[in-house]
């Protein structure tokens, strides 16, 4: 069984974003990523400063703790990161599977792999310009592909401001048959300071409102739920 890079694993609780929003899940976040987003909220599942905190676990060793938070319940579970398609996944879901669960995986689609056509829900998460990153669409085609027998697969974009809009709507038109999520993005990353909720609601107004007035009803618009509860706190 594969060997995996954990940076934490934890739950249940329920799926804060996109298309499994509110949906009870245990989150399996890996160590690693090829992207260094400017607004990341994940740092220590990304930056390798945080290396020394992630675990080295088996296949095994991380179904087990999987089912021991889940009281062998089956229910979602979330693989995230950092970008878990860098590590291989097949056994685990194969694990899953057979015992009842369900898989969802959410990547920036910059990195395909097989096991993507076993998942339940893959959420492909390009990145707008506000990230710093550029999207490679070649790459994000060749995971659409690979994950051609999946159960279902979306794309949610999060947007900071009128460029990331903007760039939302060319990138939907490339993918007009995949249901297309939106959410705006927090600006407040450190666990150690309070959201506000106001800022959070007047932002996701404003995704609303600019949305309708172009008449642009393809996306669903959605807060990030677990940000409302639970600010950046880890682990939940």
């Amino acid at each position: 069984m594969s060997q995996l890079r954990i940076a934490e694993i934890f739950g249940p609780t329920v799926q804060g974003e996109g298309a499994l929003i509110g949906e009870p899940t245990v989150f399996v976040r890996t160590g690693g990523c090829d992207y260094r987003c400017s607004w990341c909220d994940s740092l220590h599942a990304v930056d390798s400063e945080f290396r020394h905190t992630w675990a080295s676990m088996t296949t095994q060793d991380v179904w087990a703790k999987v089912q021991r938070l889940s009281r062998n319940t089956p229910l979602t579970v979330s693989l995230s990161g950092g970008n878990p398609a860098i590590q291989d996944f097949t056994d685990l879901i194969a694990l899953g599977h057979a015992s009842g669960y369900r898989f969802a995986c959410e990547t920036q689609g910059s990195i395909a792999k097989p096991w993507f056509g076993n998942l339940d829900t893959l959420v492909l998460s390009p990145k707008p310009p506000s990230s710093g990153e550029t999207v490679d669409w070649a790459a994000f085609d060749k995971c659409l592909d690979a994950a051609k027998d999946a159960a279902q697969i979306v794309i949610k974009i999060v947007i900071f401001d009128d460029a990331d809009y903007a760039w939302a709507r060319a990138s939907a038109d490339r993918y007009p048959h995949l249901p297309l999520y939106l959410q705006p993005g927090n600006l407040e990353v450190d666990p150690e300071v309070a959201v506000d909720p106001q800022i959070l609601a007047d932002k996701l107004l404003w995704l609303v409102d600019k949305t309708m007035a172009d008449s642009w009803f393809a996306p669903r618009i959605l807060p990030q739920l677990h940000i409302l509860l639970w600010g950046n706190k880890r682990g939940v």
